[in-house]
C-alpha cells in the first residue's frame, strides 16, 4: 500500500487518502440534495469523473489530453445542471502536473474558460446553488486561476533542481578526472625519464664490474644522485598535491556558480606572495565550503567574491543577495559552518556572519601563522 501511495504522491502530488476523500465528498453533496433521478445521475457522472482522472494519470500521450478534456467538460455540465463547482477546483489541482509546456496551456486555457463559463451561465439564469455558495465559488474561481501555474512552476523548479544536482556531481567527477590526468602526467614526467636513466646506468655498470671497477663505481654514484633527485622532485609533487591553491579554487567555484545559474563578481585586487602553503589551503576549503552553501541554501542570484591581502593580513569575503541564514546569539549551525571555524583557529584566523540581507561571510587570517598550543 505504501507503494502505491508513493507513487500517486509523485505523480499527482496529492496523497492518496486525500484523494480518497475528495471521491467521496460529491455523494454526501448530491444523495438527499435533488430527486432520484438526479442522485443517479449525478452519482454515475462522479464515477465516470473520477474514473477519468486515473486513467488520465494512467495513460500517456494524446490519452491524457482526452480524458482531461471528458473532466472538464463533466465539471461544465455539472455547474451547469446543479451549480457545483466542486470538480473544477478539484481539476486545478491535477492541471498543473501536465508537463508539456503547450498541453499545460491549452488544458489550462479550456478549463478556466469553461469555469468562467459555467460561472457566469448559472448567475445569468440565477442558480440559487450558485448563488447561496457565492463565497466558496469565487474561491474556487481564484483556486482555477493560481494553483495549476502554480504547481506548474514548482515542477519545473524541482525538475530544474534535479538537473543542477546532477550538473554538479558531473562537474565534481571531471574535476576527479582531470586531477586524476594531471598526476599521471606529473609522475610520467617526474620519474619516467629519471628511472630510465637509473635502468641504463645500472645495466651500464653492471657491465663494467669486472672491467673497469672505478668506472662502475661512477655510474653507481649518478645512480644513488639520480634517486636523490627524483625522491626530492616526488616529495615536492605530493606536498604540492595536498595543497589546494587559493587561485585553483577560485576557478573551480566560478564554474560551479556558472552550473548553478548564480552571477559570480571575482575581485582579486593581487596575489598574495607571503601568504604560507597551509593559510591558502585552508582559506580554498572555506572558500569552496561557503560557495557551496551559496548554491544549495541561499537562493541567490548574484555572489560577489574578493580577496584583499595587505602587510599584516588576508581578508577573504563571500556575499550573496539571498534569503540569508538564522544565527542565535551568534554561533554557527551546520557542519560546514563549524569545520570553516575549527580550521581557521588553527592557523589564528577568524570568521563572522552578517545576515542582515543576504548573506556576508568574512574571514580573516595573519600572514605570519603560528599554532595554537
Amino acid at each position: 500500500m505504501n507503494k502505491w501511495q508513493d507513487i500517486f504522491r509523485r505523480n499527482t502530488g496529492m496523497n492518496l487518502y486525500v484523494w480518497l476523500v475528495c471521491f467521496i465528498l460529491p455523494f454526501y453533496f448530491i444523495i438527499g440534495s435533488f430527486s432520484k433521478g438526479h442522485v443517479v445521475f449525478g452519482v454515475l457522472v462522479v464515477i465516470i469523473f473520477f474514473s477519468s482522472n486515473l486513467l488520465s494519470l494512467i495513460f500517456k500521450g494524446w490519452q491524457t489530453y482526452l480524458w482531461y478534456g471528458v473532466q472538464i467538460s463533466i465539471s461544465a455540465l455539472m455547474g451547469v445542471l446543479f451549480g457545483f463547482v466542486y470538480f473544477s477546483l478539484f481539476l486545478a489541482f491535477f492541471i498543473g502536473n501536465i508537463q508539456n509546456k503547450a498541453g499545460f496551456i491549452t488544458l489550462y486555457t479550456v478549463h478556466l474558460v469553461s469555469t468562467l463559463g459555467m460561472i457566469y451561465y448559472s448567475l445569468f439564469t440565477n442558480n440559487e446553488v450558485v448563488i447561496t455558495q457565492l463565497p466558496f465559488v469565487l474561491i474556487s474561481l481564484i483556486a482555477v486561476i493560481l494553483v495549476p501555474v502554480n504547481t506548474h512552476n514548482k515542477n519545473k523548479q524541482d525538475q530544474l533542481q534535479g538537473q543542477l544536482e546532477h550538473a554538479n556531481k558531473r562537474i565534481s567527477e571531471l574535476v576527479k578526472l582531470e586531477e586524476r590526468q594531471r598526476i599521471a602526467r606529473d609522475l610520467h614526467d617526474t620519474l619516467g625519464q629519471k628511472l630510465s636513466l637509473i635502468g641504463l646506468k645500472s645495466e651500464l655498470a653492471g657491465k663494467l664490474i669486472t672491467r673497469n671497477p672505478r668506472q662502475a663505481q661512477e655510474e653507481m654514484r649518478d645512480v644513488r644522485q639520480t634517486a636523490r633527485t627524483a625522491l626530492k622532485e616526488v616529495r615536492e609533487m605530493v606536498t604540492q598535491m595536498r595543497g589546494t591553491r587559493l587561485e585553483d579554487e577560485l576557478f573551480r567555484v566560478e564554474q560551479i556558480l556558472k552550473a548553478a545559474d548564480i552571477e559570480s563578481v571575482i575581485v582579486w585586487e593581487h596575489e598574495p606572495s607571503d601568504i604560507s602553503l597551509m593559510t591558502e589551503n585552508v582559506l580554498s576549503m572555506c572558500l569552496k565550503e561557503a560557495v557551496t552553501n551559496v548554491v544549495k541554501h541561499s537562493e541567490a542570484t548574484i555572489c560577489n567574491i574578493s580577496i584583499r591581502p595587505s602587510r599584516t593580513e588576508l581578508v577573504l569575503r563571500v556575499k550573496d543577495n539571498g534569503i540569508g541564514i538564522h544565527l542565535q546569539q551568534g554561533t554557527y549551525h551546520g557542519n560546514g559552518l563549524r569545520g570553516m571555524r575549527e580550521r581557521l583557529e588553527f592557523i589564528n584566523g577568524s570568521m563572522s556572519i552578517n545576515s542582515s540581507q543576504g548573506t556576508d561571510l568574512i574571514i580573516v587570517v595573519p600572514n605570519a601563522v603560528q599554532r595554537q598550543v
